[in-house]
C-alpha cells in the first residue's frame, strides 16, 4: 500500500483534532487545556505522525486556531500537513444548536478563507466536504426520504470544490461521509483525492466505500478507529457515567444500551494488546490499518500520554491467528456491522 494523497506521502496515522475543540459547542468532549492540546500535537510529529485532521466546526473555529499555533510553533522541516473540513455551518448566537449542513458555492468561499485565516497558511492541504449536502440542520432525519429544497446538488457543490483546487487555494479534494452511489457522482465530474468515512471494529458499514476508493486509485484515510475511544479498554458503564455533563458520549448508543457487547469485543482485544505489549487502543487502530485500501487512520488526544497510547499502532501488524479471533468476537457478540475482517480489496 502506497500511503499519499495527491502528491503529499502520509503517515499511516494522523492526529484527529475534533477532540481538541473544548467546551462550548454541541458536541464537544469535554473541557481541555490549549497548552496540553499543543503539547499532543507536537508529540504526535514527533512519534512521526505527518498530518493532521480538524474541521471549521470542531469547537467552532477553536480547533483550527489551535491546529494553527500548534503548526507554527514548529520548524517548517517539521511541519505536519493539515486537513481540515467544510459544509457544517454554526450560528454564533446558539453554540449549542446543531450546525446546518450547507455547501452553496457562496458559503463554501467564506469557509475557506475563514480555514486560511484561522489555520494561518496560505493552502490547505487538504479540503474535504464533511456531509452531502442537505441545507437543513444537522438533526434533520428527512422528510419521507424527499430531498429537501434547500440542498446544494452535489454536482455544484464538488465542481466548487475543484475550483478551489484549481485555483490553488487547496491541495487536494475530498469527501467524507459521501456513500458509493455520491463517490460515483463526484468522481465523473472532478477526481477525488481522498475520502474520509467512519471504520472501526465497531463500524465496518464503510466496507463499499473502502473497496470503491482501492478500486479508483483514491486514498482513504479513516475517522474513529477507536470508536470515539470506547475501543480503548477505558471504558465500563461507570466511566460513561463519570463523563462530563457535556460530553456528547454519554448520550450515544454505543456508550449506553450497546455498550455490554461492544465491551465483549474489547475483552478480545486485550490478550492481544498484552502479548504485543502495546495497548488495547493500539490494537483496535492496527485492525482498521490491516485493511487492504485503507491508507491511514485518524486518532484524537487530548494529551500527549494518549499519544503514547496509540501510536506503536503504525509498526504493528496483526497476524492472521490475531484478526481470526477478533473476527470470532465480533460474530460471538454481534456487535456493529458490515465484513468482520480485512475483505480481499487491492491496496492503494
Amino acid at each position: 500500500m502506497t500511503n499519499h494523497i495527491a502528491d503529499m506521502p502520509i503517515s499511516r496515522l494522523g492526529f484527529g483534532a475534533w477532540a481538541v475543540g473544548g467546551a462550548g459547542w454541541r458536541y464537544t468532549w469535554g473541557p481541555t487545556d490549549d497548552a496540553e492540546s499543543i503539547a499532543a500535537i507536537h508529540a504526535a510529529a514527533e512519534h512521526g505522525v505527518t498530518w493532521i485532521d480538524t474541521a471549521a466546526v470542531y469547537g467552532l473555529g477553536h480547533s483550527e486556531a489551535l491546529v494553527g499555533r500548534a503548526v507554527a510553533a514548529l520548524a517548517e522541516a517539521d511541519r505536519p500537513f493539515v486537513f481540515t473540513k467544510a459544509g457544517l455551518v454554526w450560528d454564533d448566537a446558539h453554540p449549542d444548536a446543531a450546525p446546518s449542513r450547507v455547501m452553496r458555492p457562496e458559503s463554501l468561499r467564506r469557509e475557506v478563507d475563514g480555514s486560511l485565516r484561522r489555520l494561518g497558511v496560505d493552502r490547505i492541504d487538504l479540503y474535504q466536504v464533511h456531509w452531502p449536502d442537505t441545507g437543513e440542520s444537522l438533526d434533520w432525519n428527512g422528510d419521507g426520504g424527499s430531498a429537501s429544497p434547500n440542498a446544494t446538488p452535489l454536482a455544484e457543490y464538488w465542481a466548487e470544490m475543484a475550483a478551489l483546487r484549481q485555483e490553488g487555494k487547496v491541495r487536494a479534494i475530498g469527501l467524507s461521509n459521501h456513500d458509493v452511489a455520491q463517490l460515483d457522482v463526484a468522481h465523473a465530474i472532478a477526481r477525488i483525492d481522498a475520502i474520509q468515512p467512519p471504520f472501526s471494529a465497531l463500524d465496518r458499514s464503510a466496507a463499499s466505500e473502502v473497496r470503491w476508493a482501492a478500486e479508483h486509485d483514491v486514498a482513504v484515510i479513516t475517522y474513529s478507529p477507536m470508536q470515539s475511544g470506547l475501543l480503548t479498554g477505558a471504558f465500563s458503564a461507570e466511566r460513561v457515567a463519570a463523563l462530563s455533563p457535556d460530553d456528547w458520549r454519554r448520550g450515544n448508543p454505543a456508550f449506553t444500551v450497546e455498550l455490554e457487547r461492544n465491551l465483549r469485543v474489547v475483552e478480545a482485544l486485550r490478550p492481544i494488546a498484552a502479548r504485543r505489549g502495546v495497548s488495547i487502543g493500539a490494537v483496535a487502530v492496527a485492525w482498521v490499518l490491516a485493511w487492504p485500501g485503507i491508507s491511514g487512520a485518524i486518532v484524537g488526544a487530548k494529551t500527549p500520554a494518549q499519544v503514547a497510547e496509540w501510536a506503536p499502532a503504525a509498526r504493528l501488524e496483526l497476524d492472521s491467528a490475531e484478526l481470526a479471533s477478533i473476527a470470532a468476537a465480533l460474530v460471538g457478540s454481534e456487535a456493529g456491522i458490515g465484513p468482520v475482517g480485512p475483505a480481499a480489496t487491492p491496496a492503494v
